[in-house]
């Protein structure tokens, strides 16, 4: 995209892409802070992992701290996305995290906020990401509004091409919003937080949260928490929308008013607030926004050949229309245009016949050609003039007009426009060519995923290109989607598996592990889409690998660590011994602990770790002779004792303690039990 999408937010824009910092973006009079500077923030100045030296804090999200930091090893800036302390305790809150590094770093696309690498520091949890000087969509549109079409359709692509990478890789990323969206300095746009990526076709937490921004949610994904590519042609309808007419299309007083607009209110056209827009806009806002999953696009790809298409079919004055915002400051120069006469129909006003009225301008405006007034007999008789002079400025003006007629034919008249022809049939487009004077030239057939077989792709020249009356123009036809049979690669190991899913053209997706009796460990169970189903060339594919059969785990607490060692060792697991041992019932030495535990199931070559007891933790007794029984037990079983009653005959009816079997002060193992005399 370079530096157009810059061109194109300047347009109307005076400032916008002029002046950018590693901070932020210079717009006009004011700035786009991109540089969260308001705190000072106690990992700032601090290195990394040894590496990442944290220079300064870029932004607070819910989840994490963004910072511009130096990797000190390739001495080169980058992004260090850093998760809040007090969520590294929790983890799913890691896994999410872990995810998107995994996720993105598959992802090698120019519209993707790479990552670098994870890892952690004591409680920090970090990825380090690539560096984006310049600001956020959100930024543009808070202090610009609505943008221009142009500009708008150079932002929306990229964010498509990025997704649609995504799309084909089996991910969603499922909460698209103008903050995701960054614009760099040197006019490129990329997709950042993939945080919230899935898997294509998985649904949310057994919480039924779900996750997202509530002004960009599909409605599925707020009723089912689904998580399928339409949910992201949902938020990027919803992203074209606002950036068309500086507003959201839903709002309401509460997040919940605005969830239930999603589900039953069709976005409304772009449109009905920026007169003038085109209808082929509103088409692309309503195709995206699409209530029912299946009236939408199929995925990013799919959405950013409807962009392309209907920005083929826009003319320059269509993509610029000014919106709202500016219109006070361009409208007094909207008039100026010219547009229906060629240049060449202009001629020169007559001279005025009476001499005492000056002649006016020696050349009229291009939008209007006026015939000499008539003179007049009081004229004729002062100048001297005879009509016959009349009648040959009247034949001087048609020569003119002829000789500019005659100019414009030989510059305008033999030339036309390609039409508009992507998504028509072969036939279709010749009889389009033929319609308007031109011959099909050379037919090229390509494989393209998202355009269907027999249709047109693309033209050379292009739509809307000048060309002579019957030129050729060369038409590239689609021989649909580059497809290939899923390979069956079960009983193969996930090496060879990812090998021969590469040599048929296709991505090692996801893989998961689990139990099975039939297949050896180690070795591939099915894929996700299974053997035999027909894929596009570079789809992901998910394995399922054997764990091999299930071994109960021993029970080995309270053993000696060899004993345990040999009886987990002749199961088929690993053990470790844990660096740290704990207080526990158990004699000092033992086995206090085991992980996994009792009861659970593991694959052969598994570790078990094994924590030894420090032995039981000594305790002081309290001293509860002369207490009520309620008393004593209270007291006892605070210290971390167990109680029991010795009543006999005589302290069936008493309540009052007259002995215990450890004394007052003395220490005793705690968990152990203290017996009392009731008399």
């Amino acid at each position: 995209m370079g530096l157009g999408v810059w061109e194109a937010l300047q347009v109307g824009f005076s400032g916008v892409g002029k002046a950018v910092s590693a901070e932020g973006v210079s717009v006009g009079p004011r700035r786009l802070p991109c540089v969260d500077t308001t705190l000072q923030d106690p990992l700032v100045g601090q290195v990394l992992d040894g590496r990442y030296r944290v220079d300064a804090r870029i932004a607070v999200g819910g989840m994490a701290t963004v910072y511009r930091a130096l990797d000190t090893r390739l001495d080169r800036v980058l992004a260090l996305k850093v998760m809040h302390p007090a969520l590294a305790a929790d983890g799913s809150f890691v896994e999410r995290f872990i995810r998107e590094a995994k996720s993105v770093a598959r992802l090698a696309h120019p519209n993707v906020v790479q990552v670098f690498d994870q890892g952690t520091d004591g409680s920090y949890v970090y990825l380090a990401m690539e560096y984006v000087a310049g600001c956020t969509l959100r930024d543009v549109l808070r202090e610009r509004g609505a943008l221009q079409p142009r500009a708008a359709l150079d932002i929306l692509e990229p964010v498509l091409a990025a997704l649609g990478a995504a799309h084909r890789a089996g991910f969603v990323h499922r909460d698209m919003k103008p903050e995701n969206v960054l614009i760099g300095d040197d006019g490129r746009v990329k997709v950042a937080d993939f945080g919230l990526v899935r898997s294509v076709d998985t649904v949310t937490s057994t919480t039924g949260a779900v996750l997202g921004t509530v002004s960009y949610l599909a409605p599925e994904q707020i009723e089912q928490g689904t998580a399928e590519p339409r949910v992201d042609v949902y938020a990027c309808g919803v992203v074209l929308y606002e950036m068309l007419t500086g507003g959201k299309p839903h709002s309401g007083d509460s997040p919940a008013q605005v969830l239930y607009k999603h589900i039953h209110e069709d976005v409304p056209p772009p449109s009905a607030l920026v007169p003038g827009l085109p209808y082929a806009l509103d088409q692309l806002v309503a195709s995206a926004t699409a209530r029912i999953p299946d009236a939408r696009p199929q995925d990013a790809v799919a959405l950013l050949a409807q962009v392309r298409e209907a920005r083929q079919g826009l003319s320059a004055e269509q993509l610029d229309t000014v919106p709202p915002q500016a219109l006070s400051a361009e409208h007094d120069n909207a008039g100026d245009r010219t547009s229906v006469i060629p240049r060449s129909l202009t001629v020169p006003r007559p001279l005025p016949v009476n001499e005492d009225e000056p002649a006016e301008g020696g050349v009229q405006r291009t939008s209007r050609l006026q015939a000499p007034p008539a003179p007049s007999p009081r004229r004729s008789r002062r100048s001297g003039r005879s009509p016959r002079l009349v009648l040959t400025i009247v034949a001087a003006v048609l020569a003119v007009f002829g000789v500019g007629a005659g100019i414009w034919y030989i510059n305008s008249g033999q030339f036309t426009k390609v039409p508009p022809l992507l998504s028509k049939t072969e036939a279709q487009a010749r009889d389009r060519l033929r319609a308007a004077g031109l011959d099909v030239g050379q037919v090229k057939r390509e494989y393209n995923d998202t355009v269907k077989r027999g249709t047109v792709i693309g033209t050379d020249p292009t739509a809307g290109a000048r060309i002579r009356d019957h030129d050729s123009v060369t038409l590239t036809i689609s021989l649909g989607p580059d497809t290939v049979n899923v390979p069956d690669v079960t009983g193969r190991t996930l090496a060879e598996a990812r090998s021969r899913l590469k040599a048929d053209g296709l991505e090692p997706g996801m893989v998961t592990q689990e139990f099975s009796e039939d297949v050896g460990q180690g070795k591939v169970i099915s894929t996700t889409p299974q053997a035999g189903t027909r894929r596009h060339s570079g789809s992901a594919i998910a394995l399922t690998v054997s764990k091999g059969s299930p071994i109960d785990v021993p029970d080995v607490t309270g053993d000696d660590p060899n004993a345990a060692r040999q009886q987990l060792t002749d199961a088929g697991l690993k053990v470790t011994i844990a660096s740290t041992q704990v207080n526990s019932a158990y004699d000092k030495g033992k086995v206090a602990q085991q992980s996994p535990g009792n009861g659970s199931q593991a694959a052969a070559g598994d570790t078990v770790t094994l924590t030894l007891s420090k032995g039981p933790q000594m305790v002081q007794v309290p001293d509860v002779v002369g207490d009520s029984v309620d008393d004593a037990h209270k007291a006892l079983q605070d210290a971390g004792f167990k109680v029991e009653d010795d009543r006999g005959l005589l302290g069936l009816f008493g309540d009052t303690v007259k002995q215990q079997s450890v004394k007052g002060g003395d220490t005793a193992p705690k968990g152990s039990t203290i017996t009392i005399t009731i008399r």
